[in-house]
């Protein structure tokens, strides 16, 4: 079975790479690949007219919250940061270092990304909910994508938006796509960093970085933003059924499968905060299922034993990739196209599965008690 003491830092250096300057972690962060975030953009005319009405009430009561913005002043590095960098830091190994920035490059690409997606829906909209939403959603992820990036110049490797924002390529997603995506992205984001920040909550002694403990009020901006899309498709039915399911069905493994390997490539640094990546995918599974029964009719059974040894296979799949890309030639061209079609071939039999059905709850709104 592949779990991370089965990877070694060979494996993973193929995976992720390695970043040695700036240069390098602003090429890390233009790159796409099946792993990495992806800038997003959408019919902006068709949510335009979107329409709250049937969650009114909720919705004011959302964006209220919005407008009092308990975080407003939370990322702020406090006077013992940088001692902590200081004194952490060099502790690192250069196998966990390289683990760690990753971390940080993805992590702000997936804020900036959002950042980007909601800033631009709020300057081609007139719809006043939507352009209000999107205005207090980009302001939020502008924030954490900065905070990393000081952390990132910590390294002096931080990555420069503007450019990041004019080099990196967009995906074009329907607005349902982007609601489904979206949401699960929003509310993982929560399960990852609840998840992280409980365990070093309980073992202060494995917080390596001081960034850590900003994790908790952060993540409740992640959940906020995916109580907003879960109002929107709670308001529009149509997208909840039919049809549509089985695209439910997709993003959801979608989601899954691409976070399981990834985080497959970070042994070192779950390790370090006292997980295992497995046990900690998992549980991060755990927590974003139970929350998307607000919002969703269908879920992934992730008990499934089929579902355990289809996502392990897609890790060990992804490692044979990366071998096969660096021996190049024609036999590496053999090898990468073998092990994709192997992979198209797991992610078919995973999406075939038995799902769970849900019933919708009457009541949309979902605290972050987890």
């Amino acid at each position: 079975m592949t779990n991370a003491a089965a990877l070694d830092f060979d494996h993973v250096e193929l995976l992720i790479g390695t970043v040695e300057n700036a240069a390098d972690a602003n090429a890390k962060a233009v790159r796409n690949t099946v792993l990495s975030p992806r800038f997003y953009t959408t019919d902006f005319d068709a949510m335009d007219k979107l329409n709250v009405e049937p969650v009114r009430a909720e919705w004011d009561t959302m964006m209220k919250e919005y407008e009092g913005d308990n975080n407003h002043d939370h990322f702020q590095r406090d006077a013992a940061f940088a001692e902590e960098v200081r004194v952490l830091m060099p502790q690192l190994s250069p196998e966990m270092r390289q683990e760690f920035l990753d971390f940080l490059i993805s992590s702000l690409t997936s804020e900036f990304s959002g950042c980007i997606l909601y800033n631009e829906v709020r300057k081609h909209v007139k719809n006043p909910d939507i352009k209000q939403l999107m205005t207090f959603m980009a302001r939020d992820e502008s924030r954490h994508a900065g905070f990393i990036n000081q952390s990132l110049r910590d390294f002096d490797l931080g990555i420069d938006l503007g450019q990041l924002k004019r080099t990196k390529s967009y995906t074009f997603f329907k607005p349902k796509f982007i609601f489904y995506a979206t949401y699960l992205s929003e509310k993982i984001g929560y399960a990852r960093y609840i998840t992280i920040y409980r365990q070093l909550e309980k073992n202060p002694d494995k917080r390596f970085h001081p960034i850590f403990r900003w994790f908790e009020r952060w993540c409740n901006d992640e959940f906020r933003h995916g109580e907003s899309f879960a109002l929107i498709m709670r308001a529009h039915p149509e997208l909840l059924r039919g049809v549509n399911l089985l695209w439910i069905r997709f993003f959801i493994l979608a989601v899954y499968a691409t976070m399981y390997v990834r985080d497959h490539t970070r042994p070192l640094l779950h390790e370090a905060m006292g997980f295992e990546s497995t046990e900690y995918d998992y549980e991060v599974f755990r927590i974003t299922s139970d929350i998307a029964r607000q919002v969703f009719p269908v879920e992934v059974d992730i008990d499934h034993p089929v579902f355990r040894a289809g996502m392990t296979h897609l890790v060990e799949l992804s490692i044979a990739n990366a071998k096969a890309k660096e021996r190049g030639g024609v036999m590496g061209l053999i090898g990468r196209a073998s092990t994709a079609l192997q992979a198209v071939y797991t992610f078919g039999r995973l999406y075939l599965l038995p799902v769970k059905k849900n019933e919708l709850p009457a009541d949309i709104r979902m605290q972050p008690t987890w």
